[in-house]
């Protein structure tokens, strides 16, 4: 017997591009000879449909495509996620569809309610299982969430499932893959169950779901493993009704599998949204090197358009650096001079700053005239601005509003300065498109003579130690200090980043790689009194 699996791309909301993508993986599984078809969490809808779930229409929407889809089931068997509507209540559901018809449905028993996820907005908890018999075994169906508690697992095994198939929408952060497996041999330990496990592949929004999908023998032995970050459609095999060893695909780790993230995040955001291309302000500093990096190799070098403006603080080897990297990329290039521009702001802003010292707002006025630039750009040709700021900087507020923040999708929202040099040597080392100088300078905004960001920042190991500490462990000053860092540098970046959270907010989206990043799993407040103690 083989059992398939759809490890697709779905969008959300494209109700009928998913159907058709889920019918055609039918398709191929049943030429394969594939009696099962397992398609991802909420696949048909694509995940997460947030506040589309509480529109009347949209359901009506899904029932129509899934009835259609229904029809097209003969001769194998589909397994399809889809929100479902009973009465007024609303659950994240896969049905069973075979022979034409919807046979059976079941409802999600575990609702996650944290970090990206708030299901218990949208969903009531199932708590009935589901099962499928096919040629003399009994599987248990059970959706993303579910094998991460004892609960629905243990319902299937009670009520005679011999495997259980599992649907997920689980997204990417670094090192997850590990945590899936251990999750997964948990809830084999405990019921004693195989495990083919289905997992959905693509970007949306600031979330990227990496594919990975597979399957574990009752013992917990890893039988298959399917490409990461991929479409495909895998195949497993059961012979006597147990897995039979199939394709091992190598697990991507540390900056592999980070920098593919990014490219499938940037990807599918222009793709999706439907953009022609992306530009960006190449600055000779290695974020915006990287940030370039990964624009082409997501979307090739014909889509990118990079834009050199240099002020009179900019150094001659970040141009020069600049136009080496667009000639190994091979992407357009243009330079515009910000000088003229910054000189008839300074001039119409004299009166009003007569007798005050030059501060960071002659700094910034730089930056917000290159954003300027770059977002007449955009309305002119359509493309999307990617900024270029890294998760350190937007911690700490190191960031200009309307400035370099000024763009639709920031690449390197939830990657820190650490990671940007691994990933920028990691890149080179696949081969050299970034100059060696922009990694081994001492980074720099270039916004008033000889400045480098350790002017008002501590040591990047230092800062982002501390920021992983506050921000991803929710650790407090006192526990910092304990770890064995300053206490003057734990107290002033903590500072830094309550202040900063304002300007944070109006950073635009931009990929997860954390399991705590900068987009929906940060809800602090702006205006707030509270403070750690000491």
């Amino acid at each position: 017997m083989k059992i398939a699996i759809a490890q697709i791309n779905c969008t959300v909301g494209d109700l009928v591009g998913n159907a058709g993508k889920i019918a055609e993986y039918a398709k191929r599984a049943k030429a394969q000879g594939a009696a099962i078809l397992l398609t991802p969490e909420l696949g048909l809808c694509g995940y997460p449909p947030e506040d589309l779930l509480l529109r009347d229409g949209f359901y009506q929407a899904c029932e129509k495509v899934l009835r259609d889809l229904a029809r097209q089931a003969q001769g194998i068997t589909l397994i399809v996620g889809h929100p479902h509507k009973v009465g007024k209540d609303i659950y994240n559901a896969a049905s069973i569809l075979s022979d034409g018809k919807i046979t059976a449905t079941y409802h999600k028993h575990s609702l996650p309610n944290h970090s990206v996820f708030d299901e218990e907005r949208y969903f009531e908890s199932g708590n009935k299982p589901c099962l499928l018999e096919m040629d003399g075994i009994v599987f248990g169906i059970v959706i993303c969430a579910d094998v991460w508690h004892e609960r629905a697992a243990m319902n299937a095994k009670e009520a005679g499932a011999q495997m259980l198939l599992v649907l997920n929408a689980s997204p990417y952060h670094f090192d997850k893959q590990a945590t899936r497996y251990d999750t997964v041999r948990d809830r084999i330990a405990e019921t004693g169950l195989p495990v083919i496990y289905a997992n959905m592949v693509g970007g949306q929004d600031e979330l990227v779901f990496d594919g990975g999908s597979f399957t574990m023998d009752a013992d917990g032995k890893l039988i298959d493993q399917f490409a990461a970050f991929d479409e495909l459609l895998g195949i497993v095999e059961l012979k006597d009704g147990k897995l039979s060893g199939g394709e091992q695909q190598a697990v991507l780790k540390d900056e592999a599998s980070i920098y593919r993230a990014l490219c499938v995040g940037v990807r599918d955001y222009i793709q999706k949204n439907r953009f022609p291309g992306v530009l960006l302000g190449l600055s000779g500093g290695i974020d915006s090197a990287l940030t370039m990096a990964v624009a082409v190799d997501a979307l090739g070098a014909d889509k990118v358009l990079a834009v050199m403006m240099p002020s009179p603080y900019t150094a001659q080897m970040s141009i020069d650096d600049s136009r080496e990297m667009v000639k190994l990329l091979g992407v357009r290039y243009e330079e515009l001079d910000i000088l003229p521009a910054f000189s008839a702001l300074q001039e119409t802003l004299s009166p009003l700053f007569r007798g005050l010292p030059a501060d960071t707002t002659e700094e910034n006025l730089q930056a917000r005239i290159r954003g300027t630039l770059l977002m007449a750009l955009s309305n002119k040709t359509g493309s999307l601005v990617l900024t270029t700021g890294n998760k350190s900087e937007m911690t700490v507020g190191y960031a200009t509003l309307y400035g370099d923040m000024a763009g639709g999708f920031a690449v390197l929202k939830d990657v820190s300065k650490t990671w940007v040099y691994r990933l920028a040597k990691w890149r080179n080392s696949m081969g050299r498109v970034i100059p060696e100088r922009i990694i081994t300078r001492p980074p720099s905004a270039e916004l008033k003579p000889d400045q480098t960001d350790q002017d008002n920042l501590p040591p990047y190991d230092v800062l982002d130690a501390i920021m992983a500490c506050y921000v991803e462990k929710n650790m407090n000053i006192a526990q910092i200090v304990d770890i064995g860092y300053a206490e003057a540098d734990v107290v002033r970046v903590v500072k830094l980043i309550r202040i900063a959270e304002y300007k944070r907010r109006q950073a635009p989206v931009g990929v997860r790689i954390t399991d705590r990043g900068f987009g929906k799993d940060w809800r602090y407040p702006i205006t707030v009194r509270y403070q750690d103690d000491f």
